[in-house]
Formats: C-alpha cells, sequence, structure tokens
C-alpha cells in the first residue's frame, strides 16, 4: 500500500475511534434481535402485509423468508430514474422465485438539478439530500426487513439514500443503478453552443436544439457530473454488484443485473447464511477508497460535501485535509467531461472501472481486504459481466485501456496528482477541481467583482462591464444563507471572457459541482458570507489572488483594514416561494461545507 493512503487510513481510524464504535455497537444490537417482522404484535404484522398476495403472506409469516425492502427514487420526470418504474415488479418476480419477498417500502424524492437550474428551487437541492435521508429512514422504520435495495442514480439522491441506509447499517443493502443514456450531442459541442448563445452568437432555437440532442433518452446524463460519479463511488466502495454503474437502460444486459442484485441482497442476510449489514461494509478503508477514486477519475466537487456526511453517518469523521492529502498522490487516470472531451459511454468502452480498479489496487492506492456485496476483497470489481449464452457471467476486464485518449494506466497518468485541491488563505478554506481547469489558468490576481445572484452577474457581462481581468466574488450562496444552489448560470459568461483573453476565477460559497468547467473556481468557502466569514468583507476592487497550483485564497488587503471593513448585509426578502420558506428551519441547522452541509451534523456528533 502507498504510505500516504496507510497514514490517512490510520489517522482516520484514530479520529473516528469512539464515533465508530458506537455507530459498531448500534448496529449490532439491532442485528441481534433478528428478523423483527417476527417480533412485532399480531395487529402490526397483519397490517404490514395486508396487501400482499397469498404466497407472500404465508412465506412472510416464516422467518426463514428473506423480505427485502425497496427503496426507490423513481420518477419519470428524471430521465435517470424513469427505467425504475418497472423494477420493483422486475425484482419482486426474481425474489418470487427463490422463495423471498420485496415490498417497496418507501419512495424517496428525486429532483433534477438540471431542470432547476439558475431557478428558486435550486436553492432545495442540497436540502433534498437530507430530506432523502429522512424519508429512506420512514421507509425502514416498519421493522418488516431483513435487507434492502436502493434505487436511486442522481446527485443528491445516492448520497442521501447512502446515509438513510447507514442508520439502519444492520440491514444487509445493494444498490442497485439503471445506467446512461446512450451517447447523442458531444458534451464539448453543448458547451460551445451555450457559450455562442450566451455571446448572442446563437439563437434561442439553435440553443434549444442542441440541449435536446444531447439530453435525448433514457438515462444518467452521460457527462462526468456528480451522477455518474455516484455510481463510480457505489461500485468501488463495493455496493454495486461489479461493473453494474455504466450498462444503459433497456438492455438484456441491464435486466439481469437487476435480477442478480435481488438474489444477491438475499444472500448477505442471515437466513441466506452470508451475513453482511451495511454497516460493516462501509468503513474506514471503504471511504479512503472512495477519496482515492474521487480524485483518480476528476469526479465532482460535490463529494467534498457528500462523502464527509456519509462518512459521518457510519461513524467515521472525514475532513476535507483527509482528501487533500490523498490527492497529492493519487494520479488522474481519467478525461471524461468536463475534464475531456469523452462522456461516460466512452469511458465505459475504453474500460471503465474494472480497468480503473485494477491499476489502482496494483498501484497500491486502493485497500484490497475489504468487504464487498460480492465477497471479500475489491479485486471482484477488476471484473465485468458479460452474456454467455443469454446468462451472466463474469470475467476479467481488460488489462489495457482501449483508448489511452480516455482512460490510462497509473504508469501513465495525465497527472500525477488528483484532480482536487483544497483552497486556504485569509478568504477562509475553499476547495477547486483543478482537474478541469488547463495548467495556464490555474492562478488567477486580479481585482474583484462582487455580486449577490448570478443574474447581476449576467446583467454586467451583457452591459459589457466585466472585459477585463477579474475575480467574480459570488457571495451569500451558502448553506445557511440560501441551501447553497449550483452556480452553472453564470458558467458560459466567464467562459467567454477567459476565451477572450482575460484572466478569470470565481470565488464563491455556493457550489458548481461535477460540471465544473474550465474556468478556476474556489467554491464551497467557509465560513461562508452570511456567518461573518471573510467573504463578506470583500469589496468590488480588491485585488484577489487564485492560486490553484498552490492552494491559496488570499485578498491583497491589509489585515487591519480588512478586520475593520463592515460586513456585508445579505440580500433581503430571498427564501420565500417554491416552498423555500419550508426549509428555513434546516438551513438554519446546516453545518458548513466541510462538515458536508449536513442538517445532521450536530445530532450525530452528539454520539461521540
Amino acid at each position: 500500500m502507498h504510505p500516504r493512503v496507510l497514514e490517512v487510513t490510520e489517522r482516520l481510524v484514530e479520529r473516528s475511534r469512539a464515533t465508530r464504535e458506537r455507530y459498531l455497537a448500534m448496529i449490532h444490537a439491532a442485528a441481534a434481535e433478528g428478523p423483527q417482522r417476527g417480533k412485532l404484535q399480531c395487529a402490526n404484522f397483519a397490517h404490514g402485509v395486508a396487501a400482499c398476495d397469498g404466497s407472500d403472506k404465508q412465506r412472510l409469516r416464516l422467518m426463514d423468508s428473506v423480505n427485502v425492502a425497496i427503496v426507490t427514487a423513481y420518477n419519470d420526470m428524471l430521465s435517470a430514474h424513469q427505467p425504475y418504474e418497472h423494477y420493483p415488479e422486475q425484482i419482486k418476480r426474481a425474489l418470487r422465485e427463490i422463495g423471498s419477498v420485496g415490498q417497496v417500502a418507501g419512495g424517496v424524492p428525486a429532483m433534477c438539478d438540471g431542470v432547476t437550474q439558475g431557478e428558486p428551487g435550486m436553492e432545495l437541492a442540497l436540502a433534498s439530500r437530507e430530506v432523502i435521508a429522512l424519508s429512506t429512514a420512514v421507509a425502514l422504520s416498519h421493522n418488516m426487513f431483513d435487507a434492502a435495495l436502493y434505487l436511486g442514480i442522481c446527485d443528491k439522491i445516492v448520497p442521501g439514500l447512502l446515509m438513510g441506509a447507514l442508520r439502519f447499517g444492520h440491514l444487509p443493502a445493494v444498490f442497485v443503478p439503471s445506467g446512461p443514456m446512450v451517447s447523442g450531442l458531444s458534451n464539448k459541442e453543448k458547451a460551445d453552443v451555450r457559450q455562442r448563445y450566451a455571446e448572442g452568437k446563437a439563437s434561442r432555437d439553435e440553443l434549444l436544439e442542441s440541449e435536446m440532442k444531447a439530453y435525448h433518452g433514457v438515462g444518467t446524463c452521460t457527462f462526468y457530473g456528480t451522477a455518474n460519479t455516484n455510481q463510480m463511488l457505489m461500485e468501488v466502495m463495493g455496493l454495486h454488484l461489479p461493473g453494474s454503474s455504466f450498462v444503459n437502460p433497456d438492455t438484456l444486459m441491464r435486466d439481469l443485473l437487476t435480477e442478480e442484485a435481488a438474489r444477491r441482497v438475499t444472500r448477505l442476510s442471515k437466513q441466506g447464511g452470508q451475513f453482511l449489514p451495511l454497516g460493516e461494509i462501509v468503513d474506514e478503508r471503504v471511504v479512503v477508497n472512495s477519496v482515492v477514486a474521487l480524485h483518480a477519475t476528476g469526479g465532482s466537487t460535490n463529494h467534498t460535501l457528500h462523502l464527509p456526511a456519509i462518512a459521518q453517518a457510519a461513524g467515521i469523521q472525514l475532513t476535507w485535509q483527509d482528501m487533500a492529502d490523498l490527492s497529492e498522490v493519487v494520479p488522474t487516470l481519467t478525461k471524461v467531461y468536463p475534464n475531456g472531451k469523452a462522456d461516460i459511454n466512452h469511458f465505459q468502452a475504453a474500460g471503465g472501472v474494472a480497468f480503473l480498479v485494477r491499476e489502482l489496487l496494483d498501484a497500491g492506492l486502493l485497500h484490497e481486504d475489504v468487504n464487498t456485496v460480492v465477497g471479500r476483497g475489491l479485486r471482484h470489481y477488476a471484473q465485468e459481466p458479460f452474456l454467455d449464452e443469454g446468462r451472466l457471467v463474469w470475467r476479467d476486464g481488460p488489462t489495457k485501456s482501449l483508448d489511452e485518449s480516455i482512460l490510462r494506466p497509473a504508469t501513465q497518468p495525465f497527472s500525477a496528482e488528483g484532480g482536487l485541491r483544497v483552497m486556504v488563505g485569509n478568504l477562509g478554506r475553499g476547495v477547486m477541481k483543478v482537474s478541469a481547469v488547463a495548467p495556464e489558468h490555474q492562478v488567477v490576481e486580479a481585482p474583484a467583482r462582487v455580486f449577490h445572484d448570478q443574474q447581476a452577474l449576467a446583467d454586467a457581462f451583457k452591459a459589457g462591464e466585466l472585459e477585463h481581468d477579474l475575480v467574480a466574488v459570488m457571495r451569500f450562496q451558502g448553506p445557511r444563507s440560501n441551501g447553497m444552489p449550483e452556480l452553472h448560470k453564470m458558467t458560459p459568461y466567464l467562459g467567454v471572457l477567459q476565451d477572450r483573453g482575460f484572466k478569470v476565477a470565481l470565488v464563491t460559497d455556493g457550489r458548481m459541482s461535477g460540471a465544473s468547467g474550465k474556468i478556476p473556481a474556489a467554491i464551497h468557502v467557509c465560513p461562508e458570507a452570511i456567518d461573518g466569514g471573510p467573504l463578506a468583507r470583500v469589496r468590488d476592487g480588491d485585488v484577489i489572488r487564485v492560486d490553484g497550483q498552490a492552494g491559496t485564497l488570499e485578498v491583497l488587503v491589509d489585515a487591519a483594514e480588512l478586520a475593520a471593513r463592515e460586513l456585508a448585509s445579505a440580500p433581503q426578502g430571498e427564501g420565500v416561494g417554491c416552498g423555500r420558506e419550508l426549509f428555513a428551519f434546516m438551513r438554519s441547522a446546516f453545518s458548513t461545507a466541510e462538515q458536508g452541509a449536513s442538517a445532521f451534523t450536530a445530532s450525530l456528533e452528539a454520539l461521540k
């Protein structure tokens, strides 16, 4: 093992010792009680099976039958989740064939950041992760289940499902993907049309045609944003079946993988004889593996929020510094849009997760001796599924990349380090996705222009006020201020300015996420402005240095002068409409971005 990986793992174990021990004690106590439905009072049990058919009712009366909870994020507005419409019946059939039962225990909300981008509804996005975790807990609270299948794909849905599932970590679990849409218009062509539209060189009809050719069918969007990063992480964490993340929907392979996931989770139950609860899979080594895989693929910056929150749900105290220290030694092995021109289907064809896992294992960067849903050892995930006369089998994945412009061996990486940088300075702490930014654009020193919303920046661009080097400061966008929406509406405008030869950067206490592009962006800055963070003291014209190579974030103002400045006031009258007022209590409870921007931080820290 690489000494840095061992060092980070050891300190994570030590830091988490008290909370992890209490977490394991909690799930072991729950597991020791056996199948809960056998201890329910008769009326309670009758309620739980009232809607089942006769054969399922009889099976559920027998404690040697496995009852599998199905927690689904199905809706038919999200292209990635639309395929889940028929999964419950498919899963139930597969379970009945082996004498088990499946019940849809509950649904969780699933919103699309692509639809809400730049709209008021985007301010609910991060909060939806907490709602999903709560909804998962409600679904499992009936104590009728021996195992669980989780159906989710996109941005906040998988993290929310996993956070909720971990609080029921005594249950075996398998996460079930639905796969990416087939490739349409390339992501680069789509981005080019967006930028031309921002410059007034493309019509709205041209823009709409471009977008609809890019997002054209069922499945996950094909760029390497948060949704596809979720899928890669679930696989590397051993929570998917090997090779199942990036198989397209509506294919025989996809159907067979779903059915096998149903059978697999029953084997992990007590009745199945290979009892392995979720909470014993997600340990400190698996958390470290997830961070390594995130860096190696240049994955979504949203996971600097999600991974600490997920880890904490398992009693593990992950920090940005842990992530940054790993980034220094993990090479970047992939180039998938927005870090390159290829899409996720091209990545899969080049060798996919199987090749990636093999390379990282052989380089000593992943812990191999971990639990997974298919058995002990991460080497299982260097295999991929195939069809053998209509039968699902696994065999070793490719030993060589089929396209080294997309996926490379660890001995010939795109970069010697990972795609993430922790930014530190007198403006606070944040992160930058440097893997998406060309080296010549990673350092910017320029006057600040301060904004409190994206439309103000768009208006300033259209008025010709931004035709110079600048650092755009977008503040009052943090979790406690307005729920931390993604801020991609301004990306085309900043991209145009960079293309015109200006030095441009962004500094914000908000999010940019997995679609973070070519502009150097110091994001998730905390303390956030609404809590009196240094961003609230920045003024137009202050010179700011954003150094993505050194990891520094500085406003070049005398310390005494900066401290003496009055704090800027947050915009008034925001947070009302589109249901935002219902989430005010949650915004006030959010922790800092570095702590996962979670409403659960305080309650889980109380377990120390």
